[in-house]
Protein backbone atom coordinates (compact mmCIF):
# COMPACT_ATOMS: atom_id res chain seq x y z
CA UNK A 1 0.00 0.00 0.00
CA UNK A 2 1.22 3.66 -0.17
CA UNK A 3 2.74 5.17 2.77
CA UNK A 4 -0.16 7.42 3.60
CA UNK A 5 -3.52 5.88 2.77
CA UNK A 6 -5.46 8.62 1.13
CA UNK A 7 -4.88 12.60 1.00
CA UNK A 8 -6.25 14.04 3.96
CA UNK A 9 -7.21 17.14 1.73
CA UNK A 10 -5.82 19.48 4.45
CA UNK A 11 -1.94 20.81 4.91
CA UNK A 12 -1.40 22.43 7.97
CA UNK A 13 0.70 25.96 8.27
CA UNK A 14 1.48 25.88 12.07
CA UNK A 15 1.10 22.62 13.60
CA UNK A 16 2.00 21.43 17.30
CA UNK A 17 2.21 18.11 18.11
CA UNK A 18 1.26 17.19 22.08
CA UNK A 19 0.86 13.50 24.47
CA UNK A 20 -1.43 13.35 27.06
CA UNK A 21 0.82 11.42 29.83
CA UNK A 22 -1.52 9.04 32.76
CA UNK A 23 -1.70 5.99 33.95
CA UNK A 24 -3.90 3.34 34.68
CA UNK A 25 -3.27 0.72 37.42
CA UNK A 26 -4.43 -1.80 35.42
CA UNK A 27 -1.43 -1.50 33.99
CA UNK A 28 0.19 -3.51 36.75
CA UNK A 29 -1.73 -6.25 36.14
CA UNK A 30 0.53 -9.35 34.54
CA UNK A 31 -0.07 -9.94 31.34
CA UNK A 32 -2.33 -6.72 30.30
CA UNK A 33 0.50 -3.97 29.18
CA UNK A 34 3.57 -5.02 27.21
CA UNK A 35 4.53 -1.64 27.91
CA UNK A 36 7.41 -2.24 30.36
CA UNK A 37 9.57 -5.20 31.04
CA UNK A 38 7.52 -5.66 33.93
CA UNK A 39 3.99 -4.94 34.90
CA UNK A 40 5.15 -2.43 38.21
CA UNK A 41 8.07 -0.88 35.18
CA UNK A 42 5.06 0.08 32.71
CA UNK A 43 3.81 2.40 35.16
CA UNK A 44 7.16 4.78 34.23
CA UNK A 45 7.44 4.23 31.01
CA UNK A 46 4.95 7.75 29.81
CA UNK A 47 7.84 9.72 31.52
CA UNK A 48 10.80 7.68 30.18
CA UNK A 49 8.87 8.04 26.60
CA UNK A 50 8.23 11.76 26.73
CA UNK A 51 12.09 11.90 28.24
CA UNK A 52 12.97 10.43 25.19
CA UNK A 53 11.05 12.32 22.57
CA UNK A 54 11.63 15.55 24.37
CA UNK A 55 15.47 15.16 24.86
CA UNK A 56 16.49 12.41 22.10
CA UNK A 57 17.94 9.99 24.67
CA UNK A 58 16.81 8.47 28.40
CA UNK A 59 19.00 9.65 31.11
CA UNK A 60 17.00 9.63 33.89
CA UNK A 61 17.57 5.60 34.61
CA UNK A 62 19.01 2.74 32.95
CA UNK A 63 16.13 1.89 30.42
CA UNK A 64 16.83 1.06 26.64
CA UNK A 65 14.17 2.58 23.94
CA UNK A 66 13.57 -1.09 22.61
CA UNK A 67 11.35 -4.07 23.70
CA UNK A 68 12.97 -7.18 25.28
CA UNK A 69 12.93 -8.42 21.86
CA UNK A 70 14.70 -5.59 20.30
CA UNK A 71 11.95 -3.85 18.91
CA UNK A 72 12.75 0.32 18.51
CA UNK A 73 9.73 1.66 21.08
CA UNK A 74 7.00 3.62 19.29
CA UNK A 75 8.63 6.85 20.99
CA UNK A 76 12.01 6.51 18.99
CA UNK A 77 9.61 6.75 16.14
CA UNK A 78 8.09 9.87 17.32
CA UNK A 79 11.07 11.43 18.22
CA UNK A 80 12.69 10.87 14.81
CA UNK A 81 9.69 12.47 13.18
CA UNK A 82 9.76 16.11 15.55
CA UNK A 83 13.61 16.16 14.83
CA UNK A 84 12.64 15.81 11.25
CA UNK A 85 9.89 18.20 11.15
CA UNK A 86 11.11 20.73 13.55
CA UNK A 87 7.31 20.67 14.60
CA UNK A 88 6.87 22.18 18.62
CA UNK A 89 5.97 19.52 20.77
CA UNK A 90 4.78 19.24 24.24
CA UNK A 91 3.79 17.05 26.57
CA UNK A 92 0.45 17.19 28.89
CA UNK A 93 0.52 15.19 32.74
CA UNK A 94 -2.97 13.68 33.21
CA UNK A 95 -2.47 12.00 36.08
CA UNK A 96 1.10 10.13 36.64
CA UNK A 97 2.68 8.45 39.44
CA UNK A 98 5.71 10.00 38.90
CA UNK A 99 6.34 13.46 38.46
CA UNK A 100 7.85 13.76 35.01
CA UNK A 101 11.66 14.68 33.99
CA UNK A 102 10.73 16.88 31.27
CA UNK A 103 8.45 19.77 31.13
CA UNK A 104 4.77 19.29 30.86
CA UNK A 105 1.97 20.74 31.09
CA UNK A 106 -0.18 20.17 34.07
CA UNK A 107 -3.80 19.34 34.93
CA UNK A 108 -3.33 18.11 38.26
CA UNK A 109 -5.20 14.56 37.71
CA UNK A 110 -4.39 11.01 39.31
CA UNK A 111 -3.51 8.06 37.99
CA UNK A 112 -6.41 6.21 36.99
CA UNK A 113 -7.33 3.57 39.46
CA UNK A 114 -8.43 0.08 38.27
CA UNK A 115 -11.66 -0.01 37.61
CA UNK A 116 -13.17 -3.39 38.64
CA UNK A 117 -12.69 -2.54 41.79
CA UNK A 118 -13.78 1.75 42.39
CA UNK A 119 -14.36 4.38 39.79
CA UNK A 120 -11.43 5.03 37.79
CA UNK A 121 -10.94 8.57 37.08
CA UNK A 122 -13.29 10.24 40.36
CA UNK A 123 -12.17 13.84 38.52
CA UNK A 124 -13.40 13.02 34.76
CA UNK A 125 -15.39 16.02 34.60
CA UNK A 126 -13.08 18.67 36.01
CA UNK A 127 -10.36 17.13 33.96
CA UNK A 128 -12.22 17.38 30.58
CA UNK A 129 -12.65 20.74 31.81
CA UNK A 130 -9.33 21.98 32.31
CA UNK A 131 -8.56 19.98 28.79
CA UNK A 132 -10.87 22.36 27.36
CA UNK A 133 -8.89 25.27 28.73
CA UNK A 134 -5.38 24.05 27.26
CA UNK A 135 -7.89 23.52 24.09
CA UNK A 136 -8.87 27.17 23.75
CA UNK A 137 -4.98 27.62 24.30
CA UNK A 138 -3.34 25.98 21.94
CA UNK A 139 -6.00 27.65 19.45
CA UNK A 140 -4.24 30.36 19.86
CA UNK A 141 -0.72 28.82 18.39
CA UNK A 142 -1.50 26.55 15.87
CA UNK A 143 -3.77 25.69 13.08
CA UNK A 144 -3.36 21.94 13.94
CA UNK A 145 -3.10 19.92 16.49
CA UNK A 146 -1.95 16.44 16.02
CA UNK A 147 -2.30 14.93 19.16
CA UNK A 148 -1.39 11.62 20.60
CA UNK A 149 -0.96 9.67 24.17
CA UNK A 150 0.57 7.54 26.22
CA UNK A 151 -1.53 5.53 28.55
CA UNK A 152 0.31 1.68 29.59
CA UNK A 153 -2.67 -0.60 29.58
CA UNK A 154 -4.95 2.16 27.86
CA UNK A 155 -6.55 -0.47 25.61
CA UNK A 156 -7.84 -2.36 28.42
CA UNK A 157 -9.68 0.92 29.42
CA UNK A 158 -10.76 2.07 25.94
CA UNK A 159 -12.41 -1.23 25.79
CA UNK A 160 -14.20 -0.66 28.57
CA UNK A 161 -15.16 2.47 27.57
CA UNK A 162 -16.51 1.84 24.21
CA UNK A 163 -18.39 -1.38 24.88
CA UNK A 164 -19.82 0.73 27.95
CA UNK A 165 -20.72 3.17 25.47
CA UNK A 166 -22.74 0.84 23.04
CA UNK A 167 -19.71 -0.87 20.64
CA UNK A 168 -19.14 -4.09 19.77
CA UNK A 169 -14.98 -3.07 20.40
CA UNK A 170 -12.23 -5.36 19.88
CA UNK A 171 -8.65 -3.89 20.98
CA UNK A 172 -5.19 -4.45 20.06
CA UNK A 173 -2.07 -4.48 22.43
CA UNK A 174 1.54 -4.22 22.77
CA UNK A 175 1.69 -7.75 22.19
CA UNK A 176 2.39 -10.00 19.30
CA UNK A 177 -0.06 -12.20 21.10
CA UNK A 178 -2.66 -10.30 22.19
CA UNK A 179 -4.35 -11.05 25.34
CA UNK A 180 -7.84 -10.48 24.25
CA UNK A 181 -9.64 -13.13 27.01
CA UNK A 182 -7.86 -11.47 29.65
CA UNK A 183 -9.25 -8.08 28.71
CA UNK A 184 -12.82 -9.06 28.07
CA UNK A 185 -12.68 -10.75 31.66
CA UNK A 186 -11.44 -7.23 32.80
CA UNK A 187 -13.82 -5.48 31.00
CA UNK A 188 -16.89 -7.88 32.04
CA UNK A 189 -16.26 -7.42 35.56
CA UNK A 190 -15.56 -3.50 35.07
CA UNK A 191 -19.45 -3.81 33.13
CA UNK A 192 -20.69 -6.09 35.78
CA UNK A 193 -19.54 -3.72 38.50
CA UNK A 194 -21.09 -0.27 36.72
CA UNK A 195 -24.00 -1.68 35.57
CA UNK A 196 -26.03 -0.76 32.54
CA UNK A 197 -27.52 2.54 32.24
CA UNK A 198 -27.89 4.21 28.87
CA UNK A 199 -28.41 7.44 30.17
CA UNK A 200 -25.28 7.86 31.86
CA UNK A 201 -23.04 11.27 31.19
CA UNK A 202 -20.02 10.07 28.42
CA UNK A 203 -18.10 11.81 31.36
CA UNK A 204 -19.74 9.90 33.75
CA UNK A 205 -18.29 6.50 31.98
CA UNK A 206 -15.39 7.68 31.67
CA UNK A 207 -15.47 8.37 35.53
CA UNK A 208 -16.47 5.22 35.97
CA UNK A 209 -13.96 2.93 34.04
CA UNK A 210 -11.88 5.21 31.77
CA UNK A 211 -8.24 6.77 32.09
CA UNK A 212 -7.65 10.23 33.10
CA UNK A 213 -6.20 10.54 28.97
CA UNK A 214 -9.50 10.20 28.12
CA UNK A 215 -11.10 13.15 29.69
CA UNK A 216 -8.58 15.50 29.01
CA UNK A 217 -7.96 14.48 25.42
CA UNK A 218 -11.86 14.95 24.32
CA UNK A 219 -11.60 18.29 26.98
CA UNK A 220 -8.79 19.45 24.46
CA UNK A 221 -10.57 18.67 21.08
CA UNK A 222 -14.00 19.83 22.23
CA UNK A 223 -12.79 23.36 22.40
CA UNK A 224 -9.98 23.50 19.69
CA UNK A 225 -10.78 25.52 16.57
CA UNK A 226 -7.92 24.68 14.07
CA UNK A 227 -7.69 20.83 12.74
CA UNK A 228 -6.99 18.10 15.17
CA UNK A 229 -5.57 15.10 14.33
CA UNK A 230 -6.03 12.20 16.75
CA UNK A 231 -2.66 10.01 16.88
CA UNK A 232 -3.22 6.63 17.83
CA UNK A 233 -4.99 3.36 17.58
CA UNK A 234 -8.19 1.89 19.75
CA UNK A 235 -7.39 4.20 22.44
CA UNK A 236 -8.50 7.54 20.76
CA UNK A 237 -11.53 5.59 19.19
CA UNK A 238 -12.31 5.92 22.94
CA UNK A 239 -11.89 9.66 22.95
CA UNK A 240 -13.72 9.79 19.53
CA UNK A 241 -16.73 8.01 21.38
CA UNK A 242 -17.04 9.71 23.93
CA UNK A 243 -17.11 13.20 22.20
CA UNK A 244 -19.28 11.51 19.96
CA UNK A 245 -21.85 10.76 22.50
CA UNK A 246 -21.41 14.31 24.02
CA UNK A 247 -22.94 15.28 20.26
CA UNK A 248 -19.55 17.21 19.11
CA UNK A 249 -17.68 17.00 16.28
CA UNK A 250 -15.40 13.90 15.41
CA UNK A 251 -11.91 14.53 14.44
CA UNK A 252 -10.26 12.18 12.18
CA UNK A 253 -7.93 9.56 13.42
CA UNK A 254 -3.99 9.13 12.08
CA UNK A 255 -2.51 5.51 12.78
CA UNK A 256 -0.35 2.87 11.54
CA UNK A 257 -1.41 -0.07 9.34
CA UNK A 258 -0.08 -2.36 11.91
CA UNK A 259 -3.24 -0.92 13.62
CA UNK A 260 -5.52 -1.28 10.85
CA UNK A 261 -4.40 -5.00 9.97
CA UNK A 262 -4.29 -6.57 13.41
CA UNK A 263 -7.03 -9.42 13.09
CA UNK A 264 -7.52 -9.81 16.83
CA UNK A 265 -8.90 -6.40 17.25
CA UNK A 266 -11.34 -4.71 14.68
CA UNK A 267 -10.49 -1.23 14.61
CA UNK A 268 -11.95 -0.33 10.98
CA UNK A 269 -15.13 -1.60 11.81
CA UNK A 270 -14.96 0.66 15.47
CA UNK A 271 -13.94 3.61 13.67
CA UNK A 272 -16.81 3.06 11.12
CA UNK A 273 -19.20 2.64 13.87
CA UNK A 274 -18.58 5.32 15.77
CA UNK A 275 -18.05 7.32 12.84
CA UNK A 276 -14.48 8.50 12.63
CA UNK A 277 -12.05 8.97 9.60
CA UNK A 278 -9.35 7.40 9.89
CA UNK A 279 -5.92 7.25 8.03
CA UNK A 280 -3.19 4.40 7.92
CA UNK A 281 0.40 5.09 7.59
CA UNK A 282 2.27 2.22 6.78
CA UNK A 283 5.95 2.47 6.81
CA UNK A 284 7.45 -0.43 5.45
CA UNK A 285 9.74 -1.57 8.39
CA UNK A 286 9.41 -4.90 7.06
CA UNK A 287 11.79 -3.58 3.75
CA UNK A 288 14.22 -1.57 5.79
CA UNK A 289 16.89 -4.29 6.95
CA UNK A 290 15.99 -3.73 10.44
CA UNK A 291 15.29 -6.48 12.52
CA UNK A 292 13.66 -4.84 14.82
CA UNK A 293 11.48 -2.55 13.10
CA UNK A 294 10.72 -5.60 10.89
CA UNK A 295 8.61 -6.42 14.28
CA UNK A 296 6.02 -4.07 13.72
CA UNK A 297 4.93 -6.21 10.75
CA UNK A 298 4.14 -9.67 12.69
CA UNK A 299 2.38 -7.15 15.81
CA UNK A 300 4.65 -6.44 17.56
CA UNK A 301 4.22 -2.78 19.91
CA UNK A 302 1.72 -1.78 16.38
CA UNK A 303 1.45 1.99 17.73
CA UNK A 304 2.12 4.34 21.03
CA UNK A 305 3.56 7.76 21.99
CA UNK A 306 1.35 9.13 18.37
CA UNK A 307 3.90 7.35 16.42
CA UNK A 308 1.36 7.19 13.35
CA UNK A 309 0.46 10.37 13.96
CA UNK A 310 3.82 11.41 13.98
CA UNK A 311 4.76 9.79 10.92
CA UNK A 312 1.63 11.30 9.21
CA UNK A 313 2.48 15.02 10.25
CA UNK A 314 5.83 14.65 8.49
CA UNK A 315 4.09 13.31 5.47
CA UNK A 316 1.73 16.06 5.67
CA UNK A 317 4.36 18.30 5.83
CA UNK A 318 6.08 17.51 2.46
CA UNK A 319 8.75 15.02 3.76
CA UNK A 320 9.36 11.88 1.21
CA UNK A 321 8.57 8.04 2.92
CA UNK A 322 12.45 7.63 1.98
CA UNK A 323 13.48 10.69 3.96
CA UNK A 324 10.73 9.39 6.87
CA UNK A 325 12.05 5.85 6.97
CA UNK A 326 15.76 7.14 6.40
CA UNK A 327 15.62 9.55 9.65
CA UNK A 328 13.83 6.56 12.06
CA UNK A 329 16.60 4.42 10.58
CA UNK A 330 19.43 6.90 11.18
CA UNK A 331 18.01 7.85 14.85
CA UNK A 332 17.86 3.75 15.80
CA UNK A 333 21.29 3.22 14.54
CA UNK A 334 22.61 6.22 16.73
CA UNK A 335 21.00 5.05 20.40
CA UNK A 336 22.04 1.48 19.25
Amino acid sequence: MPFLSRDPGFAPKRPVFAVVLANTMLSTVPGISGAGPTPETTLFTPNLDAELVATGRISSTAAKPDTPTGCPTPSTITRSMMALTGVPHLFINAGLVQDPVVPCLDVYGSPGADPRFSNAVEGAHALYERGRLLGAFLSGCSDMLVLGECVPGGTTTALCVLRALGYDARVSSSFVANPHSQKDEVCRAVLERIGHDPDRHPLDVVRACGDPMIAVAAGICSSYTGQVVLAGGTQMLAVAAVLKALALPLPPVATTAYVRDDTSANFVDTARAVGVDAYYVDPAFGDLGHAGLARYCIGEVKEGMGAGGALFLAALLGHAPQAITRAILDYVAGYS
